[in-house]
C-alpha cells in the first residue's frame, strides 16, 4: 500500500487519525506534555520553525544561539527544557523557534514526530517549516561540507520509506520541498567557511554494517564490496549517509509540514568516500 503526500490549504498541520477525535485526552507522553494538563495553543500557537537534531546538548545550544540572535535572552537567562519530565527527549522555545532532540534511529524519530505532529495540531500551528540539522558520514564530498537534502533515499537507493503497519508493508514517499532546499542553498553563499550543495541522503537502519563500516563488533563484507556499493550509491546521487531521514520525510510530508533535512559533514569519513 502506497500513501502519498497531504497539505492542508489552511496551513494547518494535519493529523490523520481518526480515534484521536474519540479522546478524552492526547497524553504525549514522551514529551511529558498533554491536551488537559497543558494549554497547547497558549503555550506553541505561533511557533513557526521547528528544528530538531539527535542531540539534546546540541539542540538546547542551538535554542541558545537563536535567542541571542533573536534578541530574547536577558542577562543571565537561559532556555529551560519543556520535556523536563521526561527522559527521552529535550525541547525548547525561543520566540517562534522550537528546538528538539530525536535521539538516534528511525525508531527514535519517529516516536517523537508523531507526538510532535499532534502537538503543532493540538496548538493550531499554521504554516510551520520543520528542519532536521545534525551531522553524517560524507560520500565524495569535502569534510565541513553542509549536505541540503532534496530527497531522502533507504539503502537500495530508491526515495521511499517503508513502514510495516499490522501485517502490510506501506510505503510513503520521501520527497522534501525543493523550493525549502533552493532557499537554503541561497542563504548559504553567505557563509564561505561551510561549502553547500544538494544531494541525496541516504537513511540506514544501522550505523555500522549498514553504512559500510568495516569496524562493527559484525562485519559480513569485503572492503572491496563496500567501496563497489559505495560508488553505485554515490552514482545514484546520494552524498551522505544517516539513519532518520526517510522517516522525517515521510512523516513531515504526509502531515503538511514543509520540511528539508540538512546535514554537517564535519565527522571522518571513516572510507566513506568512493572517489
Amino acid at each position: 500500500m502506497t500513501e502519498t503526500t497531504g497539505y492542508s490549504g489552511s496551513g494547518l498541520v494535519l493529523v490523520k487519525n481518526p480515534h484521536l477525535d474519540l479522546m478524552e485526552e492526547d497524553v504525549l507522553y514522551h514529551l511529558d506534555l498533554g491536551t488537559k494538563t497543558h494549554n497547547l495553543p497558549a503555550m506553541f500557537g505561533d511557533i513557526k520553525f521547528v528544528c530538531v537534531g539527535g542531540s539534546p546538548n546540541r539542540m538546547r545550544a542551538f535554542a541558545q544561539f537563536m535567542q541571542r540572535e533573536l534578541g530574547l535572552a536577558a542577562a543571565g537567562e537561559d532556555v529551560a527544557d519543556i520535556c523536563a519530565g521526561s527522559d527521552r527527549y529535550a525541547m525548547y522555545r525561543a520566540g517562534p523557534v522550537l528546538s528538539i532532540s530525536h535521539g538516534m534511529g528511525i525508531p527514535s524519530i519517529s516516536i517523537m514526530l508523531h507526538e510532535l505532529i499532534k502537538l503543532l495540531h493540538h496548538a493550531k500551528c499554521r504554516d510551520v517549516t520543520i528542519i532536521r540539522i545534525g551531522t553524517s558520514g560524507g560520500l565524495g564530498i569535502e569534510a565541513g561540507s553542509v549536505v541540503i537534502t532534496d530527497t531522502a533515499v533507504d539503502s537500495s537507493f530508491q526515495p521511499r520509506f517503508e513502514q510495516v503497519v499490522l501485517d502490510d508493508v506501506v510505503v510513503r514517499s520521501t520527497e522534501l520541498d525543493k523550493d525549502l532546499a533552493e532557499e537554503l542553498l541561497a542563504c548559504s553563499r553567505d557563509i564561505p567557511d561551510f561549502p553547500t550543495l544538494i544531494g541525496h541522503t541516504m537513511c540506514t537502519y544501522d550505523f555500522y554494517e549498514g553504512q559500510g563500516r568495516l569496524d562493527g563488533a559484525l562485519c559480513s563484507f569485503s572492503s572491496e564490496k563496500k567501496l563497489e556499493y559505495l560508488r553505485r550509491a554515490y552514482e545514484a546521487g546520494v552524498r551522505n549517509i544517516e539513519m532518520e531521514s526517510t522517516a522525517f520525510a515521510a512523516l513531515c510530508g504526509l502531515c503538511g509540514l514543509k520540511g528539508e533535512s540538512y546535514r554537517f559533514h564535519l565527522l571522518p569519513t571513516h572510507g566513506l568516500n568512493p572517489l
